[in-house]
């Protein structure tokens, strides 16, 4: 019986707690302005932070709120990714690996070889070391030393393009 007096008080705590976040999450989504909500958040997230840093208890709002957080900040980058996130984010990109866990969407690369299999389809190998093969059947030409991007496209799909040409073709990636 104490034990589930005990439950109940914990549920009703943590749903109270939750509660308040969610109206200070609400609060934040609801500006119109960009900046302003973007620190709306980033005052949020500071106050969970060091309320999980003071707190001996653990609680249910540090979680909720840091998750939620890095979503609006990953969809608030600038167009040069690469460079604001580790190695291993681009190291990942393309892979089979979740989408949630890096949110890089575009990936500028040098090529250093370009390679036709029987079919025509291209194999791509870039600087960093990834491979990349075309997955559909246009023309594309493509050359060593010259600079592409890999962008995500619809349904988990990759476009390879260059920015002087209005053209891409869809690849996966192989290594």
């Amino acid at each position: 019986m104490r034990l589930s007096w005990i439950t109940a008080a914990v549920i009703l705590v943590s749903t109270h707690v939750n509660a308040g976040v969610e109206q200070e999450l609400l609060a934040c989504a609801m500006k119109s302005d960009k900046l302003d909500r973007l620190i709306c958040f980033d005052a949020l997230a500071e106050t969970v932070k060091t309320s999980k840093n003071n707190a001996g208890a653990t609680s249910v709002a540090p979680v909720i709120a840091t998750a939620t957080v890095p979503s609006v900040a990953a969809s608030s980058s600038s167009p040069n990714t690469s460079a604001a996130l580790p190695k291993s984010a681009e190291d990942e990109f393309g892979g089979n690996f979740k989408a949630e866990e890096k949110s890089l969407e575009k990936l500028y690369m040098e090529i250093t070889s370009v390679k036709k299999d029987p079919y025509g389809a291209l194999k791509v190998t870039f600087s960093n070391g990834q491979v990349w093969k075309q997955s559909d059947t246009r023309h594309y030409k493509l050359k060593a030393g010259e600079t592409v991007y890999v962008e995500k496209a619809a349904l988990g799909s990759f476009v390879l393009g260059s920015d002087t040409r209005n053209a891409t073709i869809r690849v996966k990636r192989i290594k």
